[in-house]
């Protein structure tokens, strides 16, 4: 079963926010990893390393969730960078084998967690034909 490792700054505090990773990781057929950084630098370094990545960035490719689950199935995304408080610097988003935008929203960095859970479980369901997605 393949792992995905997602790749953050900070912390999830809030006791609600934990309930809700928590839920989505169950969910998900997959087991998540996190791999959290103290602060941007670490995150940038660490990432660097990787062979190649998939970062989340507000100028990256805006996708429908159809299409989400498109990219999923095809791509087999092992590694999720999403990106630090100042966004990513140019050379990490060069290097990013795709960048896409959830959304051209501001979100927390722990909202966005919650977001691509769900969202990678919807793709999921989506390549399931499930009735979780609704049209």
């Amino acid at each position: 079963m393949v792992k995905i490792k997602i790749y953050n700054t900070g912390k999830s505090k809030e006791p609600w926010l934990i309930a809700a990773l928590a839920e989505y990781e169950k969910r998900l057929p997959f087991p998540i990893e996190w791999k959290l950084y103290k602060d941007d630098n670490s995150l940038y370094t660490a990432v660097a390393k990787l062979p190649s990545f998939i970062a989340l960035d507000p100028q990256g490719q805006s996708m429908t969730s159809e299409n989400f689950a498109t990219f999923f199935e095809i791509h087999s995304p092992r590694h999720i960078l999403i990106g630090g408080a100042i966004g990513l610097p140019p050379p990490i988003k060069a290097k990013a084998s795709h960048l896409i935008s959830l959304s051209p929203l501001t979100f927390t960095h722990q909202m966005t967690r919650l977001i691509l859970l769900e969202q990678l479980y919807r793709a999921t369901q989506i390549l399931k034909n499930s009735n979780y997605h609704k049209k």
